[in-house]
Protein backbone atom coordinates (compact mmCIF):
# COMPACT_ATOMS: atom_id res chain seq x y z
CA UNK A 1 0.00 0.00 0.00
CA UNK A 2 1.61 3.43 -0.86
CA UNK A 3 2.21 6.42 1.52
CA UNK A 4 -0.03 8.96 1.75
CA UNK A 5 1.40 12.37 0.45
CA UNK A 6 1.43 14.80 2.78
CA UNK A 7 1.50 18.73 1.91
CA UNK A 8 5.26 20.26 3.47
CA UNK A 9 4.59 22.68 5.97
CA UNK A 10 6.34 25.74 4.47
CA UNK A 11 5.34 24.93 1.14
CA UNK A 12 4.15 28.12 -0.78
CA UNK A 13 0.98 27.60 -2.76
CA UNK A 14 0.95 27.79 -6.27
CA UNK A 15 0.48 31.08 -7.91
CA UNK A 16 0.53 32.55 -11.46
CA UNK A 17 4.37 34.03 -10.92
CA UNK A 18 2.84 37.06 -13.34
CA UNK A 19 -0.19 38.07 -10.86
CA UNK A 20 2.59 37.67 -8.15
CA UNK A 21 4.62 40.01 -10.05
CA UNK A 22 1.39 42.61 -10.39
CA UNK A 23 0.71 41.89 -6.94
CA UNK A 24 4.38 43.47 -5.61
CA UNK A 25 3.52 46.25 -7.89
CA UNK A 26 0.37 47.76 -6.76
CA UNK A 27 1.88 50.95 -5.14
CA UNK A 28 -1.53 52.16 -3.93
CA UNK A 29 -5.45 51.23 -3.52
CA UNK A 30 -8.10 51.97 -6.02
CA UNK A 31 -10.29 54.10 -4.85
CA UNK A 32 -13.69 52.49 -6.33
CA UNK A 33 -15.40 55.71 -4.77
CA UNK A 34 -14.34 57.72 -7.06
CA UNK A 35 -14.69 55.01 -9.78
CA UNK A 36 -11.05 53.87 -10.40
CA UNK A 37 -11.77 50.53 -12.58
CA UNK A 38 -8.42 50.35 -14.94
CA UNK A 39 -9.15 48.72 -18.16
CA UNK A 40 -7.21 45.85 -18.06
CA UNK A 41 -7.43 44.12 -21.71
CA UNK A 42 -5.53 45.22 -24.58
CA UNK A 43 -7.86 44.14 -26.71
CA UNK A 44 -10.50 46.03 -25.87
CA UNK A 45 -8.21 49.22 -25.32
CA UNK A 46 -7.13 49.19 -29.10
CA UNK A 47 -10.72 48.49 -30.18
CA UNK A 48 -11.99 51.41 -28.32
CA UNK A 49 -9.08 53.67 -30.54
CA UNK A 50 -9.76 51.81 -33.55
CA UNK A 51 -13.46 53.40 -32.79
CA UNK A 52 -12.65 56.72 -32.89
CA UNK A 53 -10.76 56.80 -36.43
CA UNK A 54 -8.14 59.05 -35.06
CA UNK A 55 -6.21 61.14 -37.42
CA UNK A 56 -2.24 62.43 -37.00
CA UNK A 57 -3.28 66.39 -36.27
CA UNK A 58 -6.31 65.30 -33.86
CA UNK A 59 -6.14 66.64 -30.38
CA UNK A 60 -7.77 63.71 -27.92
CA UNK A 61 -9.26 64.45 -24.34
CA UNK A 62 -9.24 61.58 -22.63
CA UNK A 63 -11.16 61.91 -19.39
CA UNK A 64 -9.59 59.39 -16.49
CA UNK A 65 -6.85 57.83 -18.06
CA UNK A 66 -6.09 56.20 -14.47
CA UNK A 67 -2.65 53.97 -15.31
CA UNK A 68 -2.70 54.78 -18.68
CA UNK A 69 -3.25 51.42 -20.98
CA UNK A 70 -5.50 53.37 -23.09
CA UNK A 71 -3.61 56.52 -23.26
CA UNK A 72 -0.56 54.85 -24.25
CA UNK A 73 -1.92 53.81 -27.62
CA UNK A 74 -3.66 57.06 -28.36
CA UNK A 75 -0.48 58.75 -28.13
CA UNK A 76 0.73 56.39 -31.16
CA UNK A 77 -1.76 57.90 -33.81
CA UNK A 78 -2.44 61.62 -32.79
CA UNK A 79 -0.46 64.78 -32.16
CA UNK A 80 -1.48 65.58 -28.40
CA UNK A 81 -3.45 63.89 -25.67
CA UNK A 82 -4.99 66.25 -22.66
CA UNK A 83 -5.32 63.79 -20.16
CA UNK A 84 -7.97 64.92 -17.15
CA UNK A 85 -7.49 62.86 -13.51
CA UNK A 86 -9.17 63.89 -10.48
CA UNK A 87 -6.81 61.35 -8.43
CA UNK A 88 -2.98 63.08 -8.53
CA UNK A 89 -1.55 59.46 -8.05
CA UNK A 90 -3.15 58.11 -11.03
CA UNK A 91 -1.93 61.84 -12.49
CA UNK A 92 1.54 60.79 -11.45
CA UNK A 93 0.41 57.18 -12.73
CA UNK A 94 0.44 57.89 -16.44
CA UNK A 95 3.21 60.43 -16.44
CA UNK A 96 5.94 58.29 -15.58
CA UNK A 97 4.37 55.88 -17.93
CA UNK A 98 6.03 57.73 -20.91
CA UNK A 99 8.32 59.70 -19.19
CA UNK A 100 11.65 59.30 -21.24
CA UNK A 101 10.23 58.42 -24.52
CA UNK A 102 9.10 60.12 -27.77
CA UNK A 103 5.39 60.40 -26.58
CA UNK A 104 5.98 62.34 -23.14
CA UNK A 105 6.40 66.01 -25.02
CA UNK A 106 2.26 64.97 -26.74
CA UNK A 107 0.84 64.13 -23.20
CA UNK A 108 -0.61 67.02 -21.39
CA UNK A 109 -2.12 66.10 -17.90
CA UNK A 110 -4.53 68.23 -16.47
CA UNK A 111 -5.58 67.45 -12.84
CA UNK A 112 -9.03 68.47 -11.41
CA UNK A 113 -12.83 67.72 -11.79
CA UNK A 114 -13.61 67.62 -15.77
CA UNK A 115 -17.37 68.95 -14.92
CA UNK A 116 -16.07 71.93 -13.15
CA UNK A 117 -13.23 73.32 -15.33
CA UNK A 118 -12.71 74.66 -18.31
CA UNK A 119 -11.96 72.65 -21.12
CA UNK A 120 -9.26 73.58 -23.80
CA UNK A 121 -9.93 72.61 -27.71
CA UNK A 122 -9.76 69.48 -28.81
CA UNK A 123 -11.19 67.55 -32.00
CA UNK A 124 -12.08 63.77 -30.18
CA UNK A 125 -13.01 62.89 -26.70
CA UNK A 126 -12.14 58.61 -25.33
CA UNK A 127 -13.31 58.22 -22.02
CA UNK A 128 -13.38 55.19 -19.81
CA UNK A 129 -16.01 57.02 -17.84
CA UNK A 130 -16.67 56.70 -13.75
CA UNK A 131 -19.86 56.01 -13.63
CA UNK A 132 -20.98 58.75 -11.11
CA UNK A 133 -20.65 61.69 -13.53
CA UNK A 134 -22.09 60.31 -16.72
CA UNK A 135 -24.79 62.09 -17.52
CA UNK A 136 -22.92 65.79 -16.46
CA UNK A 137 -20.30 64.17 -18.80
CA UNK A 138 -22.56 63.82 -21.73
CA UNK A 139 -24.09 67.25 -21.53
CA UNK A 140 -20.94 68.78 -20.66
CA UNK A 141 -19.48 67.99 -24.02
CA UNK A 142 -22.62 68.44 -25.92
CA UNK A 143 -22.63 71.86 -24.80
CA UNK A 144 -19.18 72.82 -26.05
CA UNK A 145 -18.79 74.93 -28.59
CA UNK A 146 -16.81 74.40 -31.31
CA UNK A 147 -18.46 70.17 -30.27
CA UNK A 148 -15.89 67.49 -30.68
CA UNK A 149 -16.36 65.43 -33.92
CA UNK A 150 -16.58 62.05 -32.47
CA UNK A 151 -16.96 61.23 -28.54
CA UNK A 152 -15.77 57.55 -27.67
CA UNK A 153 -17.25 56.71 -24.35
CA UNK A 154 -17.95 53.82 -22.17
CA UNK A 155 -20.65 53.91 -19.61
CA UNK A 156 -22.22 51.40 -17.51
CA UNK A 157 -24.51 49.28 -19.64
CA UNK A 158 -27.97 50.26 -18.40
CA UNK A 159 -26.66 53.95 -19.17
CA UNK A 160 -25.54 53.16 -22.22
CA UNK A 161 -29.16 51.85 -23.74
CA UNK A 162 -30.96 54.57 -22.28
CA UNK A 163 -28.96 56.58 -24.37
CA UNK A 164 -29.99 54.66 -27.47
CA UNK A 165 -33.44 53.81 -26.45
CA UNK A 166 -35.97 54.84 -28.76
CA UNK A 167 -39.93 55.77 -28.92
CA UNK A 168 -41.15 52.64 -27.06
CA UNK A 169 -38.91 51.05 -25.31
CA UNK A 170 -38.57 50.30 -21.47
CA UNK A 171 -35.94 52.77 -21.23
CA UNK A 172 -36.91 55.43 -22.91
CA UNK A 173 -36.81 58.63 -20.60
CA UNK A 174 -35.84 62.48 -20.93
CA UNK A 175 -31.92 61.40 -21.06
CA UNK A 176 -32.79 59.49 -23.98
CA UNK A 177 -34.35 62.50 -25.98
CA UNK A 178 -32.21 64.96 -24.81
CA UNK A 179 -29.17 63.22 -25.95
CA UNK A 180 -30.66 62.28 -29.51
CA UNK A 181 -31.74 65.67 -30.06
CA UNK A 182 -28.35 66.95 -30.21
CA UNK A 183 -26.23 64.28 -31.26
CA UNK A 184 -26.03 61.28 -33.10
CA UNK A 185 -25.78 57.75 -30.90
CA UNK A 186 -24.55 54.50 -31.76
CA UNK A 187 -24.14 51.38 -29.51
CA UNK A 188 -20.66 49.58 -30.82
CA UNK A 189 -18.91 47.63 -28.08
CA UNK A 190 -20.00 45.06 -25.17
CA UNK A 191 -17.17 45.53 -22.27
CA UNK A 192 -17.63 42.46 -19.52
CA UNK A 193 -16.82 42.83 -15.74
CA UNK A 194 -13.72 40.71 -16.05
CA UNK A 195 -12.13 43.18 -17.71
CA UNK A 196 -11.56 45.81 -15.48
CA UNK A 197 -9.34 45.96 -12.68
CA UNK A 198 -11.07 46.06 -9.67
CA UNK A 199 -14.34 44.38 -11.53
CA UNK A 200 -17.13 46.71 -11.41
CA UNK A 201 -20.26 45.44 -9.77
CA UNK A 202 -21.95 45.72 -13.25
CA UNK A 203 -21.27 45.20 -17.29
CA UNK A 204 -20.01 48.51 -19.56
CA UNK A 205 -20.75 49.46 -22.99
CA UNK A 206 -19.28 51.61 -25.47
CA UNK A 207 -20.98 54.09 -27.23
CA UNK A 208 -20.22 56.16 -29.74
CA UNK A 209 -21.47 60.09 -29.61
CA UNK A 210 -21.58 62.47 -32.94
CA UNK A 211 -22.82 65.81 -32.22
CA UNK A 212 -24.85 67.33 -34.48
CA UNK A 213 -23.18 70.45 -36.41
CA UNK A 214 -25.08 72.91 -37.26
CA UNK A 215 -26.54 72.09 -33.81
CA UNK A 216 -30.61 72.43 -33.69
CA UNK A 217 -31.64 76.04 -33.25
CA UNK A 218 -33.63 75.43 -30.24
CA UNK A 219 -32.86 76.74 -26.88
CA UNK A 220 -32.01 74.23 -24.79
CA UNK A 221 -33.43 75.58 -21.79
CA UNK A 222 -36.60 75.54 -23.10
CA UNK A 223 -36.36 71.79 -24.22
CA UNK A 224 -35.04 70.51 -21.27
CA UNK A 225 -37.66 72.51 -19.40
CA UNK A 226 -40.39 70.74 -21.33
CA UNK A 227 -39.40 67.41 -21.09
CA UNK A 228 -38.92 67.82 -17.11
CA UNK A 229 -42.63 67.79 -17.19
CA UNK A 230 -43.90 65.10 -19.90
CA UNK A 231 -41.70 62.74 -18.13
CA UNK A 232 -42.29 63.27 -14.74
CA UNK A 233 -44.56 60.35 -14.77
CA UNK A 234 -43.54 58.74 -18.42
CA UNK A 235 -46.99 56.75 -18.36
CA UNK A 236 -49.30 59.43 -17.89
CA UNK A 237 -50.51 61.72 -20.37
CA UNK A 238 -49.25 64.19 -21.11
CA UNK A 239 -52.49 66.48 -20.03
CA UNK A 240 -52.38 64.87 -16.42
CA UNK A 241 -49.21 66.02 -16.48
CA UNK A 242 -49.66 69.86 -16.93
CA UNK A 243 -52.92 69.52 -14.40
CA UNK A 244 -50.60 69.67 -12.04
CA UNK A 245 -51.14 72.96 -10.15
CA UNK A 246 -47.18 73.83 -9.39
CA UNK A 247 -46.77 72.96 -13.08
CA UNK A 248 -50.04 75.47 -13.84
CA UNK A 249 -48.26 77.99 -10.99
CA UNK A 250 -44.99 78.04 -13.00
CA UNK A 251 -46.28 78.56 -16.43
CA UNK A 252 -48.66 81.23 -15.31
CA UNK A 253 -45.68 82.84 -13.66
CA UNK A 254 -43.27 82.34 -17.04
CA UNK A 255 -46.34 83.80 -19.10
CA UNK A 256 -46.47 86.90 -16.86
CA UNK A 257 -42.94 87.27 -17.60
CA UNK A 258 -43.27 87.17 -21.25
CA UNK A 259 -45.96 89.79 -21.14
CA UNK A 260 -44.29 92.11 -19.38
CA UNK A 261 -41.04 91.50 -21.75
CA UNK A 262 -43.21 91.97 -24.83
CA UNK A 263 -45.64 94.88 -23.46
CA UNK A 264 -48.70 92.49 -23.64
CA UNK A 265 -51.23 94.02 -20.62
CA UNK A 266 -52.83 91.25 -18.59
CA UNK A 267 -56.68 91.96 -16.45
CA UNK A 268 -55.72 91.14 -12.99
CA UNK A 269 -59.36 90.97 -11.98
CA UNK A 270 -60.84 88.21 -10.44
CA UNK A 271 -62.45 85.66 -12.55
CA UNK A 272 -65.98 85.18 -10.53
CA UNK A 273 -65.46 82.14 -9.35
CA UNK A 274 -67.05 81.60 -6.18
CA UNK A 275 -67.07 78.69 -4.00
CA UNK A 276 -68.68 75.24 -4.72
CA UNK A 277 -69.67 72.29 -2.29
CA UNK A 278 -68.10 68.77 -3.21
CA UNK A 279 -64.86 67.58 -5.08
CA UNK A 280 -63.85 70.34 -7.38
CA UNK A 281 -61.91 69.61 -10.43
CA UNK A 282 -59.56 72.59 -12.97
CA UNK A 283 -60.58 72.60 -16.73
CA UNK A 284 -57.58 70.44 -17.27
CA UNK A 285 -59.17 67.69 -14.66
CA UNK A 286 -56.97 68.00 -12.02
CA UNK A 287 -58.36 67.66 -8.04
CA UNK A 288 -57.83 71.08 -6.10
CA UNK A 289 -55.79 70.37 -2.76
CA UNK A 290 -57.19 71.64 0.70
CA UNK A 291 -56.70 74.99 1.71
CA UNK A 292 -56.17 76.05 5.17
CA UNK A 293 -59.49 76.71 7.49
CA UNK A 294 -60.54 80.80 7.04
CA UNK A 295 -60.53 81.99 10.55
CA UNK A 296 -62.72 84.58 10.11
CA UNK A 297 -65.71 81.96 9.02
CA UNK A 298 -67.87 80.80 11.57
CA UNK A 299 -69.95 77.39 12.22
CA UNK A 300 -74.11 77.47 12.54
CA UNK A 301 -73.55 76.17 16.41
CA UNK A 302 -71.28 79.24 16.68
CA UNK A 303 -73.24 81.62 14.94
CA UNK A 304 -76.26 80.64 16.93
CA UNK A 305 -74.48 81.68 20.10
CA UNK A 306 -73.20 85.01 18.80
CA UNK A 307 -76.64 86.07 17.46
CA UNK A 308 -77.35 85.35 21.15
CA UNK A 309 -74.43 87.49 22.94
CA UNK A 310 -75.34 90.39 20.19
CA UNK A 311 -78.97 90.28 21.31
CA UNK A 312 -78.06 90.37 24.63
CA UNK A 313 -75.69 93.60 24.49
CA UNK A 314 -78.21 95.34 22.87
CA UNK A 315 -81.08 94.57 25.10
CA UNK A 316 -79.25 97.02 27.71
CA UNK A 317 -78.11 100.74 27.54
CA UNK A 318 -79.40 103.68 25.84
CA UNK A 319 -78.39 103.00 22.46
CA UNK A 320 -80.38 99.68 22.37
CA UNK A 321 -82.87 100.83 20.78
CA UNK A 322 -80.85 102.46 18.48
CA UNK A 323 -78.55 99.94 17.43
CA UNK A 324 -78.55 99.08 13.44
CA UNK A 325 -77.01 95.89 13.24
CA UNK A 326 -73.43 97.23 13.24
CA UNK A 327 -70.74 96.45 15.44
CA UNK A 328 -67.82 98.21 16.16
CA UNK A 329 -64.35 95.84 15.57
CA UNK A 330 -63.89 95.99 19.64
CA UNK A 331 -67.72 94.01 20.25
CA UNK A 332 -66.71 91.85 17.29
CA UNK A 333 -63.40 90.73 18.27
CA UNK A 334 -64.52 90.22 21.73
CA UNK A 335 -67.57 88.30 20.93
CA UNK A 336 -64.67 85.81 18.86
CA UNK A 337 -62.67 85.77 22.07
CA UNK A 338 -65.38 84.98 23.98
CA UNK A 339 -66.64 81.99 21.54
CA UNK A 340 -63.27 80.84 21.45
CA UNK A 341 -63.38 79.90 24.95
CA UNK A 342 -66.65 79.27 25.78
CA UNK A 343 -67.91 77.07 22.64
CA UNK A 344 -67.55 72.94 23.04
CA UNK A 345 -63.81 71.76 21.64
CA UNK A 346 -64.43 70.05 18.08
CA UNK A 347 -61.72 67.53 16.60
CA UNK A 348 -60.66 69.03 13.79
CA UNK A 349 -61.94 67.88 10.88
CA UNK A 350 -60.10 65.02 8.52
CA UNK A 351 -58.21 66.30 5.76
CA UNK A 352 -59.53 65.39 2.48
CA UNK A 353 -57.69 64.82 -0.58
CA UNK A 354 -59.95 67.01 -2.56
CA UNK A 355 -61.17 70.26 -1.07
CA UNK A 356 -64.76 71.51 -0.16
CA UNK A 357 -64.27 74.92 -1.69
CA UNK A 358 -62.81 76.09 -4.85
CA UNK A 359 -60.35 78.64 -5.18
CA UNK A 360 -60.62 82.02 -6.62
CA UNK A 361 -58.75 82.42 -9.39
CA UNK A 362 -57.81 85.05 -11.40
CA UNK A 363 -58.23 85.66 -15.24
CA UNK A 364 -54.69 85.38 -15.90
CA UNK A 365 -55.00 81.63 -14.52
CA UNK A 366 -58.09 80.97 -16.19
CA UNK A 367 -56.59 82.56 -19.61
CA UNK A 368 -53.30 80.12 -19.10
CA UNK A 369 -55.50 77.12 -18.60
CA UNK A 370 -57.46 77.03 -21.70
CA UNK A 371 -54.32 78.66 -23.75
CA UNK A 372 -52.96 75.09 -22.62
CA UNK A 373 -56.13 72.93 -23.15
CA UNK A 374 -56.05 74.34 -26.80
CA UNK A 375 -52.68 73.32 -27.53
CA UNK A 376 -53.30 69.82 -26.05
CA UNK A 377 -56.41 69.67 -27.83
CA UNK A 378 -56.57 71.24 -30.76
CA UNK A 379 -53.59 72.37 -31.88
CA UNK A 380 -51.21 68.98 -31.43
CA UNK A 381 -53.89 66.44 -30.12
CA UNK A 382 -51.17 65.21 -28.17
CA UNK A 383 -53.46 65.54 -25.07
CA UNK A 384 -54.19 61.82 -24.14
CA UNK A 385 -50.68 60.31 -25.66
CA UNK A 386 -47.73 59.17 -23.19
CA UNK A 387 -44.20 60.77 -23.03
CA UNK A 388 -43.02 57.40 -23.25
CA UNK A 389 -44.40 56.97 -26.99
CA UNK A 390 -43.68 60.10 -28.53
CA UNK A 391 -40.71 60.92 -30.46
CA UNK A 392 -38.99 64.30 -30.90
CA UNK A 393 -40.98 65.32 -33.77
CA UNK A 394 -44.25 65.21 -31.17
CA UNK A 395 -41.82 67.16 -28.79
CA UNK A 396 -40.87 69.67 -31.28
CA UNK A 397 -44.31 70.18 -32.59
CA UNK A 398 -45.67 70.51 -28.87
CA UNK A 399 -42.57 73.09 -27.91
CA UNK A 400 -43.50 75.27 -30.99
CA UNK A 401 -47.34 75.34 -30.18
CA UNK A 402 -47.02 76.49 -26.61
CA UNK A 403 -44.39 79.38 -27.98
CA UNK A 404 -46.66 80.26 -30.13
CA UNK A 405 -49.14 81.06 -27.33
CA UNK A 406 -46.84 82.90 -25.36
CA UNK A 407 -45.80 79.82 -23.35
CA UNK A 408 -42.58 79.07 -22.29
CA UNK A 409 -40.38 77.01 -20.04
CA UNK A 410 -37.65 78.67 -18.79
Amino acid sequence: MGKIKTPKRNQTSQRDPYERRLSANNIFKMKTILGQHILKNPGVAQAIVDKADLKQSDIVLEVGPGTGNLTVKILEKVRKVIAVELDPRMAAEVTKRVMGKPEQRKLDVMIGDVIKRELPYFDVCISNTPYQISSPLVFKLLALSPAPRVCILMFQREFALRLTARPGDALYCRLSVNAQMWSKITHILKVGRNNFKPPPAVESSVVRLEPKNPRPDISYDEWDGLLRIVFVRKNRTIRAEFAGEKVMMMIERNYRTWCAQNDIALDEGDAGEKATEGADESPLGEPILDDDDDPMILSEDEEQVERGIIEELTEYGSEAEEWDGIMDVDEIEGVRDYLANTSPSKPPPPKSKFNTKRKERGKVALLVREKVRRVLEDKTQLADKRARVCDQGDFLKLLWAFNKEGIHFC
